[in-house]
């Protein structure tokens, strides 16, 4: 825990997006539009966007140099920082009226009072967080989102909460600080939820340089269709009778439900059963809930692909394959597929898992086997993002 500093050390900024992610557990693809966040929380969904940003200020806290005056840490009353802070026992200046309900022009109003008083900026949110801080801040701030949200495609994100607090961690700490300007991006959250994915570049912000920043998402190529034909005719030569399988979302394992003849939705979680006379399709689009009422019922197994450019198996879109499922389905029942294209973008490094549960995570780390074609495997290291 950091002691109090002096009135002339740094000054760190944090802004939390209270509604950011939840929509991800419960099946909803995101918080934007009018309702939304009230229609995650009656179907049950549960805020973590504040747990996350104490996740990353415990962990800046941890990477810290001994002796050295931590940052004041400057945020948003209740929910928006002050929250997180005191969930992480460190010591705060909060600004603004606590709100039991915050919209993007709370996110806004925050972002223009820290954007002349802080060293560095954290916000903890998704995609439209960062596009709605990216209309305040000028270049001359650096900023850093904790990853909050369902779909995070921007490549201003560090890989995880914790990586976070690192990379805050690292950046204040010298006097050699260097940036790079990395891209913000969004989707529109109606047209992804119907399953189109459009993504639109809003702007620009300045990042700490360094590792452990997540990559843009990118599509998959026009090409890689024939590939993927091949590993769904692999994978459906090894189903089981009996078993169940959750498939997550992308363009490979649409590819293998075509095979099969089962309507696969592109950005959702869908699962089927395989019975004797052929696979029977379970649910479509699916939230966490009807997930563990299906891995309880009987042996089961995830098919999952990795997202493009930015290597997350689990953690970015998928969140309905929450650490419950995970857990009741097991690591030696979870099917990764890529294309070959998609393993050698990769160029050695490993795929990424940010679940939620950092035990879980480290669980998970390890090698694994791809199935990148037919009668093709590539072995692929996992590791906690």
């Amino acid at each position: 825990m950091p002691d109090r500093p002096s009135q002339d050390v740094l000054r760190l900024g944090l802004i939390v997006n209270p509604i950011a992610g939840l929509g991800g557990r419960v099946g909803l693809k995101g918080t934007d539009g009018a309702g939304m966040a009230e229609r995650a929380l009656d179907l049950g969904a549960e805020p973590r966007a504040a747990a996350r940003a104490a996740t990353a200020l415990r962990r800046l806290a941890e990477a810290w140099p001994a002796g050295q005056a931590p940052p004041m840490l400057i945020c948003g009353a209740g929910e928006m920082g002050a929250s997180a802070a005191v969930a992480a026992s460190w010591p705060h200046e909060a600004l603004g009226e606590r709100r039991t309900r915050t919209t993007a022009d709370d996110t806004r109003r925050l972002a223009v009072a820290l954007a002349e008083s802080v060293d560095l900026l954290l916000f903890a949110g998704g995609d439209g967080t960062a596009r709605d801080i990216c209309e305040i801040v000028t270049d001359h701030l650096p900023v850093l989102g904790i990853p909050a949200g369902v779909k995070i495609q921007s490549a201003v994100f560090a890989t995880s909460p914790g990586a976070a607090g690192e990379v805050a961690a690292r950046y204040l700490a010298t006097s050699a600080r260097r940036t790079v300007e990395r891209e913000v991006l969004d989707l529109d959250e109606e047209a992804y939820r119907a399953g189109h994915v459009r993504p639109r570049l809003h702007g620009s912000m300045r990042v700490p340089r360094g590792p452990r920043l997540q990559s843009r998402k990118s599509p998959a190529p026009a090409g890689d269709a024939a590939a993927m034909a091949s590993i769904a005719a692999e994978v459906e030569g090894l189903l089981e009778p009996g078993r169940r399988y959750i498939l997550g979302p992308g363009t490979t394992t649409r590819a293998l439900a075509l095979r099969l003849g089962l309507e696969k939705t592109l950005v959702g979680i869908d699962a089927f059963e395989v019975e004797a006379d052929g696979p029977r399709l379970l649910i479509r689009d699916a939230a966490e809930a009807d997930l563990r009422d299906i891995v309880r019922d009987g042996p089961s197994s995830i098919v999952i692909t990795p997202i493009g450019g930015q290597g997350f198996l689990f953690g970015r879109g998928n969140q309905p394959i929450s650490p419950e499922v995970i857990r009741v389905v097991g690591r030696e029942s979870i099917i990764v597929l890529a294309t070959p294209g998609k393993v050698a973008e990769l160029a050695g490094r490993p795929l990424l898992v940010d679940t939620g549960d950092e035990t879980l995570d480290r669980e998970l780390a390890g090698h694994i086997r791809v199935i990148s074609g037919r009668g093709e495997r590539a072995i692929v290291r996992i590791e906690s993002a």
